[in-house]
């Protein structure tokens, strides 16, 4: 068999859409994943604008996504008394040229490998099959270790192999050997979603409470024509004594309702009964609030690290899919200039480590969410007019400075020219 130019390792969301962008390019392109069956799992994630423009570049329009998620109206911030802290309109209602979406991550998931199964066949993924290590060699290529579900090991040759392995990555554990382990933070969130009727806009994002203890929900689909309601994802959170590192177990798994809900029984308001919104789940998972300090690099050789593998970052920011869309469009941009080389993927490196590692702390920090701790500083969070707090125009900066780092500010996005220009192709 010949070598594929470019292995992925990883069927998550940025490794295929980094084998989506490889097709457009004209870059052969094997992806390599570790489970036996690709399934929809997970819950409701948030596309911002930047990674649905590139979704659309790729052929995967409107149409497409409205069937896995809903085309998102609102950002909002409300106090633990009920009152709103900030709102701003988002996607096109904010006069973005692309909408934001709230899609089911697995559906998502599901979709992009559909897409990629249709466009380069069946054999473009390799189910069962974990890349457990990589070897550069001295004549310009590089070798990826393969472990099979059936037991079996392979080595596999490439022009360049790229980690799109999770959290977890085993290539990042190889390229940075003595990296820290799992930050968690302290903040403990489950998740989980329900039949609701949608509030304010109808597709608003919605995050209630304080720093340390609050929710956040959102439609991840069209209201039932029938009945009104529609799916919301919702998430609850908490922040505890982390001195003592995870005492959880597993890093995801299912708990029953009782686990949490008192954290929330008297959470009721005229617009919203929170209890009943978390008690019409069917099931509940939770998940420590984890990331990984920055590293240096993503690069060593030609292996470089792309998605959850180069940046996982907290959930505060709703950027973690967006930003490794991004990556494999910075990266297809920077093969285009610079070839199958090792020039490309330090161009890569250069363009996007340190501006996205600085998200990561931002997002460590609370990201957007840092407007409830300004509250809370101020006031203790109780407040009867919120302008006396914080001022309209600190609170727009605040937001206006983490959407310019995280690369989706309105402006700067509508006037920035296509990642992958139309029709571009690599000559091999």
């Amino acid at each position: 068999m010949t070598d594929p130019q470019v292995m992925i390792a990883g069927g998550g969301i940025g490794g295929l859409a980094l084998a989506l962008t490889l097709e457009q390019i004209g870059v052969p392109c094997v992806v390599c994943e570790s489970v036996r069956e690709l399934k929809p799992l997970g819950v409701g994630i948030n596309l911002q604008p930047n990674a649905v423009r590139e979704l659309f570049d790729l052929g995967i329009g409107a149409e497409a996504l409205d069937r896995i998620g809903l085309a998102a109206r609102e950002w909002a911030l409300v106090g633990r008394n009920g009152q709103d802290i900030y709102a701003e309109p988002r996607g096109r209602a904010a006069g973005c040229n692309w909408p934001q979406y709230a899609v089911h991550r697995g559906r998502l998931q599901m979709l992009l490998y559909q897409q990629l199964r249709d466009r380069l066949g069946a054999a473009a993924v390799q189910l069962g099959t974990r890349v457990t290590g990589y070897r550069n060699n001295a004549d310009g290529t590089v070798t990826a270790l393969l472990s099979r579900a059936d037991g079996s090991t392979a080595e596999q040759g490439a022009t360049l192999l790229i980690g799109a392995d999770g959290i977890h990555s085993t290539l990042r554990a190889q390229m940075h050997p003595d990296q820290p382990p799992i930050h968690w933070g302290g903040a403990v969130m489950w998740r989980g979603t329900a039949k609701a009727r949608p509030i304010r806009t109808g597709a608003s994002f919605v995050g209630l409470g304080t720093h340390r203890h609050r929710m956040v929900f959102y439609p991840i689909s069209q209201p039932d024509p029938d009945t009104g309601l529609a799916t919301i994802n919702w998430i609850a959170e908490v922040t505890v004594d982390n001195s003592q590192g995870w005492q959880g177990g597993d890093w995801t798994r299912k708990v029953p309702l009782e686990t949490f809900l008192p954290h929330f029984a008297d959470w009721r308001y005229d617009w919203l009964d929170a209890p009943a919104l978390l008690a019409g789940a069917e099931e509940v998972w939770e998940y420590p609030m984890i990331d990984r300090d920055p590293i240096p690099t993503w690069v060593d050789g030609r292996c470089a690290l792309l998605g959850d593998a180069a940046h996982a970052m907290y959930p505060t920011g709703s950027n973690g899919a967006t930003q490794a869309i991004v990556d494999a469009r910075v990266l297809g941009a920077c093969l285009l200039e610079h070839g199958l080389t090792p020039e490309a993927l330090q161009a890569y490196d250069d363009r996007l480590c340190g501006p996205i590692s600085e998200v990561v702390l931002r997002n460590r920090g609370a990201g957007p969410f840092g407007l409830l701790n300004l509250v809370d500083e101020r006031c203790g969070g109780d407040f009867d007019d919120i302008d006396a707090v914080i001022p309209p125009d600190e609170r727009a900066a605040f937001m206006a400075s983490y959407k310019a780092a995280a690369g989706y500010a309105v402006d700067r996005l509508n006037a920035a020219p296509p990642t992958i220009p139309p029709g571009a192709r690599l000559s091999l």
